[in-house]
């Protein structure tokens, strides 16, 4: 009922076209990088996985990043715009419900937009390198990883959404957040568990025990995120 609600209301928002534009923008990376320097990766020794992941996975994590903070915005606005969110608290819905949809709605377009990225991908190796027997293998637990590791950031940037009324300042809030990730060292575990910074993990040139590590981490900060949204609508709750 919520997620259907979510998707009703995201119609009218631009949210599912700015997902898959915004799709459609990361998965030209690799291929336009291929196209314009293939000297510089086809003769390198690593699997094309590692490859074509190292050269191009720091951009295309920051337009997914980016895209999330865009559309948690979007998805917020429309609760606000016009007291729509004092009309929602009259209709037998939870605020948490509302929350949660949105949550889902914009995992499954995260969802899109990553296996977008991963038919760029695997065209890039298909043209330019030989696939080999593990490769299918190998990009579903790459992009299943930095899904996982995506959950904390969609779900952090929809609590900056929630919480403020003007959308510019969740969006500028999630800018800052976005480009302060960019500048945290990434050979530093735990400022690297920063929500906004995890996404630009990459799976394939990470040892598995670290790589795991990642992982519980990811889901602490989802319960330890989605716990934080439900104190947080009560104590406004309160103040109302």
């Amino acid at each position: 009922m919520s997620l259907s609600l979510e998707c009703k209301k995201a119609k009218r928002t631009g949210f599912i076209p700015a997902f898959l534009c915004g799709g459609i923008l990361a998965a030209a990376v690799p291929i336009v990088n291929m196209a314009v320097r293939s000297e510089m990766y086809v003769g390198q020794q690593s699997s094309p996985m590692q490859i074509l992941m190292g050269a191009n996975w720091q951009m295309m994590a920051m337009l997914n990043i980016l895209l999330v903070v865009a559309g948690s915005c979007l998805l917020y606005h429309t609760e606000f715009a016009d007291n729509a969110m004092q009309k929602m608290k009259s209709l037998p819905i939870r605020e948490s419900s509302i929350f949660f949809g949105k949550f889902v709605l914009t995992s499954i377009m995260s969802v899109v937009v990553l296996a977008i990225e991963a038919a760029s991908i695997a065209f890039c190796v298909s043209h330019w390198f030989e696939m080999g027997n593990d490769f299918w293998l190998e990009l579903g637990k790459n992009f299943g990883y930095s899904f996982l590791l995506m959950l904390p950031c969609v779900l952090l940037s929809l609590l900056i959404s929630s919480a403020c009324k003007n959308m510019w300042i969740s969006l500028g809030i999630g800018v800052v957040c976005v480009f302060t990730a960019t500048m945290l060292p990434t050979n530093n575990f735990v400022l690297s568990l920063f929500p906004f910074a995890t996404p630009f993990q990459v799976f394939v040139n990470t040892e598995m025990a670290q790589a795991m590590h990642y992982v519980y981490a990811a889901i602490a900060e989802i319960v330890v995120i989605g716990i934080a949204e439900l104190v947080f609508i009560k104590v406004r709750r309160s103040f109302e």
